[in-house]
């Protein structure tokens, strides 16, 4: 069965930093590209960045810059570094595994609150 388990979500101030953590099980990990994506409040789903097995990264306009997505083969575990954080990087961010930018993806976390304040 696979898992997504989303950490690191929490409230910082504008300008602060979060680093966000998914811990991956019940697939093959290193064979399958990942990605983060967020909702806001009354907004559509947007994909912030991906990466695929082979480490090409993909990210949003709106992030470049600031947000850095990474991954951990041994740990299974996807990062994404959020750096300069701004109000409107607030809503709840979702790991998803297995696809790529351009097709979506199969398998989602539950998702972790960021809530950036000014």
């Amino acid at each position: 069965q696979v898992q997504l388990v989303e950490s690191g979500g929490g409230s910082v101030q504008a300008g602060g930093s979060l680093k966000l953590s998914c811990a991956a099980s019940g697939y093959l990990f290193s064979s399958c590209g990942m990605g983060w994506y967020r909702q806001a409040a009354g907004k559509e789903r947007e994909l912030v960045s991906s990466i695929t097995s082979g480490g090409t990264i993909e990210s949003a306009d709106s992030v470049k810059g600031r947000f850095t997505i990474s991954r951990d083969f041994a740990k299974a575990t996807l990062y994404l570094q959020m750096n300069s954080l701004k109000t409107e990087d607030t809503a709840v961010y979702y790991c998803a595994a297995c696809g790529s930018w351009y097709r979506g993806f199969i398998y989602w976390g539950q998702g972790t609150q960021v809530t950036v304040s000014s």
